[in-house]
């Protein structure tokens, strides 16, 4: 069928009724939202963005409502769409912007793609990557690795992607969302090794939508998080307390959910595989902690300081 690019979208968007397929790749992928409230009558009030990209740039796809149960789990960072009857809008202000890897990428960010139920009713389909032609001109997933021994170096709110070797695991912990609110974000911290830093990664990890891994989070798992974000406090000693935290589109993965990620391919991953084999899990085995209170930054010393 005839296809329309995200370029070409942007362009004519406002002079069209109908638009033609698109064909593009998931490059980032945002944590489910929930937006339901009492007075509002949706059946099933969830949210959730992709970025997508082909040959011409990168724009928001934004799922709705009962599509998200029936797709969010399906298209994953790298899957490749075929989208028809969709809608177009101009894009919501407020929205979080993922970090892309590839720096070169065009951002179309006035419009954004709706898939809905109805008005019109979304086809959506997924191209297995083994059916993926080169001559589509679709991007590659590129990510922005780093290792233990650059974090010092990076500036407060530096987007980035960690692989490490877990030592440590906290228990679940909740804070509010709000300071009055009855909502609670879940978190918990952990510590990862990657052999260049006698210092591990400090990791806030927020359960995103992704129960199944942030429940199964233990020592001596190969734990790689996406889209985090440097934290470093500036005031008091800023190598002291930096750690990192995740973001709305990042993306968590521990042992026996890697085969077939794209990350698999980047040197960085490679890298610490490498590292890894020349270990001796006894010897790391018995460094690990899981459980306990983890308080983080650590308050001061003395309670003047304090």
């Amino acid at each position: 069928s005839k296809l329309i690019s995200l370029g070409q979208l942007e362009m004519t968007w406002k002079s069209r009724t109908h638009f033609h397929p698109l064909l593009v790749r998931v490059l980032h992928k945002s944590r489910l939202r929930y937006y339901g409230k009492p007075e509002k009558k949706v059946d099933m009030p969830y949210q959730a963005y992709f970025e997508v990209a082909d040959g011409s740039g990168m724009m928001s796809v934004v799922l709705w409502n009962s599509l998200c149960p029936e797709w969010y789990n399906s298209i994953n960072v790298g899957t490749v769409l075929l989208l028809e009857q969709y809608a177009v809008k101009n894009s919501y202000p407020f929205k979080t912007q993922p970090t892309p890897g590839d720096a070169q990428m065009k951002r179309f960010a006035t419009i954004e793609i709706s898939l809905n139920v109805r008005h019109p009713p979304t086809k959506i389909s997924i191209i297995p990557e083994e059916m993926v032609k080169p001559e589509w001109g679709l991007p590659k997933v590129k990510y922005r690795f780093i290792t233990r021994s650059e974090l010092d170096n990076l500036p407060n709110n530096h987007s980035c992607d960690v692989i490490g070797l877990v030592t440590f695991v906290g228990r679940a912990e909740r804070t509010r969302k709000k300071e009055d609110s009855e909502d609670f974000w879940l978190y918990r911290w952990a510590h990862a090794i990657d052999g260049t830093s006698e210092q591990p990664f400090i990791l806030e990890i927020f359960a995103t939508s992704q129960p199944d891994v942030f429940e199964h989070i233990h020592p001596m798992t190969y734990l790689v998080c996406t889209q985090m974000r440097v934290v470093r406090d500036l005031t008091e000693n800023p190598s002291s307390t930096i750690y990192l935290t995740t973001s709305n589109e990042s993306q968590i993965f521990i042992t026996g959910w890697h085969k077939g990620q794209p990350y698999t391919k980047d040197t960085k991953v490679q890298n610490f595989i490498q590292w890894t084999k020349t270990q001796s899990e006894a010897n790391q085995m018995r460094k690990t902690v899981i459980g306990g209170y983890y308080p983080f930054p650590r308050p001061p010393n003395n309670f003047l300081k304090y």
